[in-house]
């Protein structure tokens, strides 16, 4: 009698680290698209200033 209880208890344990898991994944994914975000801004304004510093230089 107190195999299937056993059992029952790991699945369900089973299920909820599952369910940490994929959470912890989405969280990593949506940090890493922030990240991702910032460093394509960073890298369209810088392009912008460069594009500016050669006009600017170029109508000298």
């Amino acid at each position: 009698m107190s195999t299937p209880y056993n059992l029952e208890n790991q699945s369900d344990l089973g299920k909820n680290q599952a369910r940490l898991k994929v959470t912890d994944l989405l969280s990593r994914l949506n940090e890493e698209k922030k990240i991702e975000k910032k460093r394509n801004l960073a890298l369209g304004v810088a392009a912008v200033s460069a594009v500016t510093v050669f006009g600017i230089i170029l109508t000298i």
